[in-house]
């Protein structure tokens, strides 16, 4: 019997590709072969920042393809109503494209499954198009998508009205008893660029949510014991998180920036315990006050600190760093361009993780028993934060000043509440071991990951059988 092909496609962003090329590493070690299409854009860049080395894929299982974004070279991609606009132009004929040449290859080629992901509904429908089964996967967390779903009731309701606009600004949703609490300007439409880009965005997400009635199976890069009020409440998504490399011994896939290995050796030179890990993600961007605040934060920490700071993390071109900073840390601060994230949290020199509260970055903390000090940026790290600190207690938030600054007084001062108080420490140790025990065996999502292993080799059976008759 030949091994079932499935083809994989994210939405084009960093946060988005990495949890489904950990998915496409699970699926090749059960015996599938994968397609895995990026952009043209963020397929050079995964394959530029690994260079030659691209051990940690399994390249004779999975093979990296792209199909074009819409977007022409130069254009700025992290204008996100922009490339959605453009990939919902472009990429749908593209990808019918390109799933007749393969299916044209041969029948032991012909996909038999597109896993989409959510946010790009339109790819749902192409698989629908092409006679494929169809599997919506959700990389973020199920609270996020069930505020999506929810949109109907919070027009109904007056809280928004049809374009997504708020009407309602001063109220707190929380849409199940225990699910974490959201105020309407962090819709995750509402917190993105400007007035077009959020109506552009709210579009789409209507379009997804229609788009996704059409699944097979709509899975999530979760766990049911992290969100157990969220998943009795949506009970149609089903976790198989959390997704990370490190279940699978192996290493993480699908970045967009090479990481700096270097930094695990710095780390093994630091007393356990001790390390602030700072790092925000592909999107957040500071402006030079704030950037210098933080740096300064960080030096008066007297603490050792490892920071990623991508080239493009500030909107200037001038030297953001304060003026002899580099060589004043130098002694117990390492800025690093991007890091080896799962390796670095699973590292027992970290004492705790400042962070944008991305939900791969939640789930990597949270997988490894650390602590949170939360600098939210915009899209779902709003709901994020209110599980680490409401709901999970395993974090604190900061407080801005009358001008929007988080201040280094601020900074320092939650640095130090949050690393001398144990019970932060003792209920995110608690957490991994949920974490870690929903992926293990028994545990809710490797019964539910199993059952779809066995649903799509079945799958493979019939597309075998059926391929046979037409012979």
């Amino acid at each position: 019997m030949n091994s079932p092909h499935i083809l994989v496609i994210p939405a084009p962003a960093q946060g988005h590709v990495i949890p489904m090329m950990e998915l496409s590493q699970c699926l090749v070690n059960h015996g599938f072969k994968v397609t895995f299409v990026n952009t043209d854009f963020n397929h050079n860049r995964v394959t530029n920042s690994s260079g030659d080395d691209q051990s940690h894929i399994r390249r004779d299982c999975i093979d990296l393809v792209s199909i074009p974004d819409g977007l022409e070279p130069g254009q700025d991609r992290n204008d996100l109503g922009k490339l959605s606009e453009a990939a919902r132009r472009v990429m749908p004929g593209k990808l019918e494209e390109l799933i007749e040449k393969i299916n044209n290859r041969g029948e032991g080629d012909k996909i038999t499954c597109v896993i989409a992901d959510q946010t790009i509904g339109w790819a749902l429908e192409i698989a629908v198009k092409m006679k494929t089964k169809v599997v919506a996967f959700w990389p973020a967390s199920a609270a996020v998508l069930a505020l999506k779903f929810s949109i109907p009731k919070l027009i109904d309701e007056g809280i928004i009205d049809n374009d997504g606009t708020i009407l309602k600004n001063q109220v707190i949703i929380q849409l199940a008893p225990n699910m974490p609490t959201m105020k309407p300007e962090n819709f995750i439409w509402a917190c993105i660029g400007n007035k077009t880009t959020q109506k552009i965005l709210f579009q789409s997400i209507l379009k997804s949510n229609k788009a996704v009635q059409v699944a097979d199976w709509l899975l999530c890069n979760s766990a049911y014991d992290l969100e157990p009020a969220t998943f009795t409440f949506a009970p149609n998504i089903l976790p198989i998180g959390p997704l990370l490399a490190s279940r699978r011994l192996g290493n993480s896939a699908g970045h967009f920036w090479p990481q700096d290995l270097t930094c695990l050796e710095w780390l093994d030179q630091q007393p356990p315990n001790s390390v602030i890990y700072v790092a925000f993600g592909s999107f957040t961007i500071f402006n030079p006050t704030q950037f210098k605040e933080l740096a300064l934060a960080l030096e008066l920490s007297e603490r050792p600190f490892l920071w990623v700071v991508r080239p493009d993390i500030t909107d200037t071109t001038s030297d953001p760093y304060p003026e002899g900073y580099q060589e004043r840390v130098a002694s117990r601060g390492r800025m690093v361009g991007w890091a080896p994230q799962q390796k670095v949290l699973a590292h027992p020199s970290i004492a705790c993780f400042l962070s944008h509260c991305g939900w791969n970055s939640t789930l990597e903390g949270l997988s490894n028993g650390v602590p949170f000090l939360c600098w939210t940026y915009f899209a779902d790290q709003f709901t994020n934060e209110s599980y680490i600190c409401d709901v999970w207690k395993v974090g604190l938030k900061f407080e801005r000043n009358e001008t929007g600054i988080i201040t280094k007084e601020e900074i320092k001062n939650k640095l130090e509440q949050l690393l001398g108080d144990k019970d932060f420490n003792e209920r995110a140790l608690k957490l991994k071991e949920l974490a870690i025990a929903n992926v293990e065996e028994g545990g809710q999502s490797n019964k539910i990951f199993k059952n779809f292993i066995e649903w799509m080799k079945s799958q493979g059976m019939q597309v075998e059988e059926a391929n046979k008759k037409m012979c």
